[in-house]
C-alpha cells in the first residue's frame, strides 16, 4: 500500500486523484491522443495497480477529465469577476480572463479531449460550460441596464470567439486583449454612464 503523504486517508487519495487528472491533463495536451493508464501512472508516480483505485479504465479516467476540465474553466471567470470592482470591470475581467486561459493551453485541451473522449459527455459538459459562463455576464449586464441582454452577451462571447483564434493562430495575448478592449470599453463605459443619470421621472 502506498505511504499516505496527507493527514487523513480522504486527503491522500485526494492528492493522488488530483495528480492523475493532472499527469492526464500534461500526456493529453502533449500528444492530443488518449492517455494511457500506464502513462498516466508513470507520470503520477504510482504504480498501475494504485492508479485502478480512483478510475478503472482509460475511458473512465477520459471522463474524470472531462468533468475536470470544464468546470475549472467556468470557477476560474466567475472568480475574476466577483472580484472586479464595478460591472463595467466585470464585463472586462470575463473577456481577458477567457483570453488568459486560451493562452495557457485550456482551450486546446478542451479540443483534444473533444476529439478522444467517448459519447456525448464533452457536447454535454460544453453546453454546460456555456451557460455557467453566461449566467455572471448576463448578470453583470443587467446591473449595468442593457436593454438587450441575451444579444449583447452573444456579441461579447463573438469578441472572445475571435479573440480565442487570434491567440491561437499565433497572435499574442496582449495584441489581442488591447483590441478587444478598445471595442469594449467605450460600451461599458457608456453603459455606466447612463445607469447613473437619473431619469426623466426621477429628476
Amino acid at each position: 500500500m502506498p505511504r499516505i503523504r496527507a493527514s487523513t486517508v480522504a486527503e491522500h487519495r485526494a492528492v493522488q486523484h488530483r495528480a492523475l487528472l493532472d499527469a492526464a491533463r500534461e500526456i493529453l495536451a502533449e500528444t492530443g491522443r488518449p492517455p494511457t493508464l500506464t502513462l498516466v501512472a508513470a507520470r503520477a508516480g504510482l504504480a498501475r495497480p494504485s492508479l485502478y483505485q480512483y478510475f478503472r479504465s482509460s475511458e473512465d479516467l477520459l471522463n474524470a477529465l472531462v468533468e475536470d476540465v470544464f468546470p475549472r474553466w467556468s470557477a476560474r471567470v466567475a472568480a475574476a469577476m466577483e472580484a472586479a470592482a464595478t460591472p463595467g470591470d466585470r464585463v472586462l475581467a470575463y473577456v481577458l480572463t477567457n483570453f488568459e486561459l486560451i493562452t495557457e493551453g485550456e482551450h486546446a485541451l478542451a479540443t483534444a479531449l473533444a476529439e478522444v473522449a467517448p459519447g456525448d459527455k464533452v457536447a454535454e459538459q460544453s453546453r454546460a460550460m456555456h451557460q455557467h459562463l453566461l449566467e455572471p455576464l448576463v448578470e453583470t449586464l443587467r446591473r449595468l441596464g442593457v436593454p438587450t441582454v441575451p444579444e449583447t452577451a452573444e456579441m461579447i462571447n463573438a469578441i472572445v470567439f475571435a479573440g480565442s483564434r487570434l491567440i491561437e493562430s499565433g497572435t499574442d495575448l496582449q495584441t489581442v486583449w488591447a483590441s478587444a478592449r478598445a471595442l469594449l470599453e467605450p460600451f461599458v463605459r457608456a453603459s455606466a454612464e447612463l445607469q447613473s443619470t437619473p431619469s426623466m421621472e426621477s429628476a
